[in-house]
């Protein structure tokens, strides 16, 4: 079994060298297709045995799936450039390698790391994400945001893999909220082609069960103050959603 790291970049000098690093020996390709960076990140990669492929952004969803077809070989391991393999990982995934009967897709848990911290609790762990998969059983798929794999009926039979999928996810509180003011307008954009009933009670319910259910039931107090300040964060992130969908649909009738 060969596998094709595939990573999609746009400026990703501070991150691309530490997740290239932790592919070597474990991947048998890696393909870097990126959206015409304009800092070192085609410099940093080509330090390194990388297939560097130039691409205009087609989107999250189409720049993955065109990434995989740009790998030589089926199985693919989709990592972003934030991301790196840990110690554990990268065994698990070369002990896979010599595997005679391989299934057609693996997760792993992704570990989040929010400005220096690793998160543990917060909703933010397991965090499992479907990342090593048979192209040609699964691609991405999603509208605007979190996207993700979905394999083919038949194949859906999906084996956890020991170890972590480190993501150094922000480096400030200022970048995540940032990060979510975006997403929180993709996914009303998504919500709202759908015709997706919102109700002000509907907001308030659920932005404060996303708090409460964070923070007390999913341990998040026991992140600490950055804990806390994610649950708070994240609940405006669902409480920015739904009102932005709202808002959205009455707009489509006025």
């Amino acid at each position: 079994m060969k596998i094709s790291a595939v990573i999609i970049t746009l400026n990703e000098e501070k991150n691309i060298g530490r997740c290239l690093e932790s592919l070597k020996g474990v991947a048998d390709e890696v393909v870097v297709v990126d959206s015409l960076s304009t800092d070192n990140t085609e410099a940093i990669c080509k330090k390194y045995d990388v297939r560097f492929v130039s691409q205009k952004f087609l989107g999250y969803v189409e720049q993955k799936n065109f990434a995989a077809n740009c790998a030589k070989y089926d199985f693919v391991l989709n990592i972003d450039a934030d991301e790196l393999l840990s110690k554990e990982l990268q065994e698990s995934i070369i002990k896979l390698k010599s595997s005679s009967n391989p299934k057609t897709a693996y997760s792993f848990n992704r570990l989040n790391n929010y400005y220096g911290k690793w998160i543990k609790h917060s909703g933010l762990y397991p965090d499992r994400k479907l990342r090593l998969y048979d192209r040609t059983k699964g691609r991405f798929e999603g509208k605007y945001v979190h996207e993700k794999v979905v394999m083919q009926e038949g194949y859906k039979d999906v084996e956890q893999l020991k170890g972590d999928l480190l993501h150094y996810a922000y480096d400030s509180k200022d970048s995540l909220i940032r990060q979510l003011d975006k997403f929180s307008s993709l996914r009303a954009k998504e919500y709202a082609e759908k015709g997706k009933k919102v109700s002000t009670a509907k907001i308030i319910l659920k932005t404060c069960w996303k708090f409460l259910r964070d923070y007390f039931i999913l341990l998040g107090f026991l992140d600490g103050k950055r804990g806390f300040e994610l649950c708070k964060i994240y609940a405006k992130y669902e409480h920015d959603k739904y009102a932005k969908t709202k808002s959205l649909l009455e707009q489509s009738k006025s």
